[in-house]
């Protein structure tokens, strides 16, 4: 299932073929033109939620920009604090009419307006970036056991309803179905703080909500998390080894099979 390597936890799953695309190569090959090349190029979005460019986070970001262009890959980052990006969900929002003035209801009335194509830009910008890529990263400090208010925000704002799911429309008919979703995450404390006889517990519980109640219910096919365990505790040639073994995964993280998104997984038989 995992490993630890440093104090980073790395899935070690078994190939995908069918995952594998020319995003593996640097150049495109000289039987197509650059329209159709473009076409098959794979898409990557990284939503990056730190304020310290010289962090571990900024590194663990950088690295995967590397390596994922240098694997031919078209690469997107929106650097949430670097964009001001605004975490609140409010009437902002909305920039048409509400459609109960009266009584704010913020669900009903962004679900209305993705359909009226009244939600506000910022919202717009990154349901876009969503739409077109094929695998999003998720790097971020873990925050009580969860993840920093503005990707929370984010979170909230552009996974609306008629854009990420409906009813019907969620988990395996989420909208979002057929893109990978990966998590790659800092904690303040050690691996063995986050083991089942840890004062933590289990890393996997807290992968619950956002794994399974937030990207499987949209309908990503969810990869193993990459879980940086106590950078600020580490030596400086640990934390190397924590972007090392991050770097090393994403060689070959199109042959990984998503991991089983049920309860199981996360809790056991």
């Amino acid at each position: 299932m995992g490993s630890v390597l440093t104090t980073s936890w790395m899935y070690t799953g078994h190939a995908n073929k069918r995952h594998l695309t020319w995003c593996g190569l640097a150049t495109k090959p000289q039987c197509c033109d650059d329209a159709a090349f473009e076409g098959q190029r794979k898409k990557v979005l990284i939503v990056y939620a730190h304020q310290e460019p010289r962090s571990l986070n900024g590194s663990l970001k950088d690295v995967a920009v590397a390596e994922l262009s240098q694997q031919g890959c078209s690469v997107i980052v929106s650097d949430l604090y670097a964009m001001n990006f605004e975490p609140r969900a409010t009437g902002k929002d909305i920039t048409g009419t509400l459609s109960n003035p009266g009584f704010f209801n913020y669900g009903v009335e962004a679900h209305k307006a993705y359909k009226k194509q009244s939600l506000s830009s910022d919202i717009i910008e990154e349901q876009k970036k969503l739409q077109e890529a094929d695998l999003v990263i998720f790097q971020f400090p873990l925050y009580w056991f969860s993840v920093p208010a503005v990707l929370k925000g984010w979170m909230d704002r552009v996974l609306c309803q008629g854009f990420a799911f409906d009813f019907p429309g969620s988990y395996d008919d989420g909208f979002l179905k057929g893109k990978l979703a990966i998590l790659s995450l800092t904690t303040g404390g050690t691996a063995s703080m986050f083991s089942k006889t840890g004062v933590n517990g289990d890393f996997r519980y807290f992968l619950w909500p956002l794994q399974h109640g937030t990207l499987h219910f949209c309908g990503f096919k969810v990869l193993a998390p990459q879980i940086s365990f106590g950078p600020e505790m580490a030596s400086e040639e640990e934390r190397k080894g924590m972007v090392a073994s991050w770097a090393q995964r994403l060689k070959t993280l199109w042959e990984e099979e998503p991991i089983q998104c049920s309860p199981p997984w996360y809790f056991g038989q």
